[in-house]
């Protein structure tokens, strides 16, 4: 037995678990429909941008219902959205509040509690609807949640060490989110072995308020390189929506280019890189018109950029979780926008371009260059070191000294570098941009600018 597969009798040993088959599991995945497969769709979509909603709810009756709204809708991609106690592995509770959600007809969680339910149950939907499905969660420790996914059909697998810690966290060790990531790709590897392979998916927005390009791009590097290391051939990287329209085509150009290159460079020419775009992530308008026109202008943007995926919001975002209606309604104005958006001219700015790439490069040098014997550890160092640091993220081990504001054409720039190891050059490319407002101090520029929409 290899050490792999005893981790994985134990993690699967779970009081909350009605007997795990692996063998069950591998016959089912060996003889999976295609088509439940992102990989798959990737690689037939012939320059289509897939389109995916967010959405989950705790009972299965309520997701079932959710997903024949969305594939009238004509959907590509499903989600499903993890509820936030199995987030926290708190599977007691989840199981306590499944139960209310079921007895009382009220949704007493916030997603859906897929290990509480069983791959079993929730298999019977996925291979019902044969439609690619991706797994939403923010879980640090989510080894037995991937293998419920897993086992369910669900062969879309978001997050990472970084992207679903730094962001939600504030105390979880980050070095243990490294190694329970670790078996996560093995995992994802191993079983892309049998069928199509598993695509995995980083999660770009990060804290979603006023991210710098140059740290989206090289946090999803480091997540794509330590995806790639333990054998996964299918990684999307993404990133989502800034509030400029150059800012985000040049991101995406930079993002495409840089994400490749690496991967080659470490030996990993043959995996299949995609692009995914997030529609607007901070503060919606309260007004539904300004909505339709921020997820309308989003969904150009998509199209330009050439995103592989989009993944959509709705008009109804600044009023609570959206219906199963609406976010329906939301999947078929993208679909019908994305129809007439066939090609789009390609456009770009070469010196942000050209900068936005430096940073990144000086960046990345600093945590190769690093003297621990693997990436992770690497990755690790540069983040204590303040390398590295997400702006806005609750976790203690995070810097917290880089501060960003947008300049006067409403691109993201870096106000204060911290100790990101930027060049006087890169640095100064940003710096130079942005003009605070007489009478103004940097913190009610801050302010008003990740207020920027409303």
């Amino acid at each position: 037995m290899s050490l792999l597969q005893r981790d994985r009798d134990i993690i699967v040993s779970n009081e909350y678990v009605d007997h795990f088959d692996f063998d069950e599991v591998e016959s089912f995945i060996r003889g999976a429909s295609k088509n439940l497969f992102i990989s798959h769709a990737f690689k037939n979509n012939k320059g289509k941008t897939l389109v995916q909603p967010r959405g989950g709810f705790p009972t299965y009756d309520k997701v079932f219902a959710l997903y024949k709204e969305f594939k009238a809708a004509n959907v590509d991609v499903l989600p499903l959205t993890i509820d936030s106690n199995t987030r926290l592995n708190d599977y007691a509770m989840a199981k306590k509040m499944l139960a209310l959600s079921e007895e009382n007809d009220v949704n007493m969680l916030n997603g859906y509690p897929l290990v509480n339910q069983g791959y079993r149950t929730t298999r019977k939907m996925m291979v019902h609807y044969d439609t690619p499905v991706s797994l939403r969660h923010g879980t640090p420790d989510a080894r037995l949640l991937i293998e419920m996914a897993l086992a369910s059909g669900i062969f879309e697998i978001e997050g990472g060490p970084l992207t679903y810690l730094l962001p939600y966290s504030k105390n979880f060790p980050l070095d243990k989110a490294f190694l329970y990531w670790k078996y996560v790709e093995r995992v994802c590897a191993l079983y892309s072995t049998l069928n199509e392979p598993i695509n995995r998916e980083s999660f770009g927005p990060l804290s979603a308020t006023l991210q710098p390009p140059a740290i989206v791009i090289v946090i999803q590097i480091i997540e794509m390189l330590l995806s790639l290391e333990e054998g996964v051939k299918s990684f999307s990287v993404s990133f989502s929506q800034t509030g400029s329209v150059m800012q985000d085509i040049v991101t995406a150009n930079v993002l495409k280019k840089l994400s490749r290159h690496y991967a080659k460079q470490f030996g990993y020419g043959d995996a299949q890189i995609h692009l995914v775009y997030h529609q607007w992530m901070g503060a919606f308008p309260r007004n539904k018109n300004r909505s339709d026109s921020l997820i309308t202008t989003a969904t150009v943007i998509a199209a330009m950029v050439e995103a592989d995926k989009i993944i959509t919001k709705t008009r109804d975002e600044a009023f609570g979780i959206p219906t199963k209606e609406a976010n329906a309604q939301a999947v078929d104005c993208v679909q019908y926008t994305l129809a007439m958006l066939r090609g789009v001219p390609k456009i770009s700015d070469e010196a942000e371009e050209e900068n936005l790439t430096l940073q990144v490069n000086e960046i990345l040098e600093a945590l190769f260059n690093d003297s621990a014997d693997t990436l992770w550890r690497k990755a690790f160092n540069a983040i204590k070191a303040g390398y590295i640091e997400i702006p806005f993220s609750p976790h203690i081990i995070n810097a917290n000294e880089v501060i960003t504001v947008r300049d006067d054409e409403g691109s993201i720039r870096i106000y204060n570098k911290g100790k990101l190891p930027l060049s006087e050059r890169s640095f100064a490319f940003d710096r130079d941009k942005i003009r605070i407002p007489e009478g103004h101090s940097v913190v009610d520029k801050i302010i008003h600018d990740i207020g920027v929409m409303l």
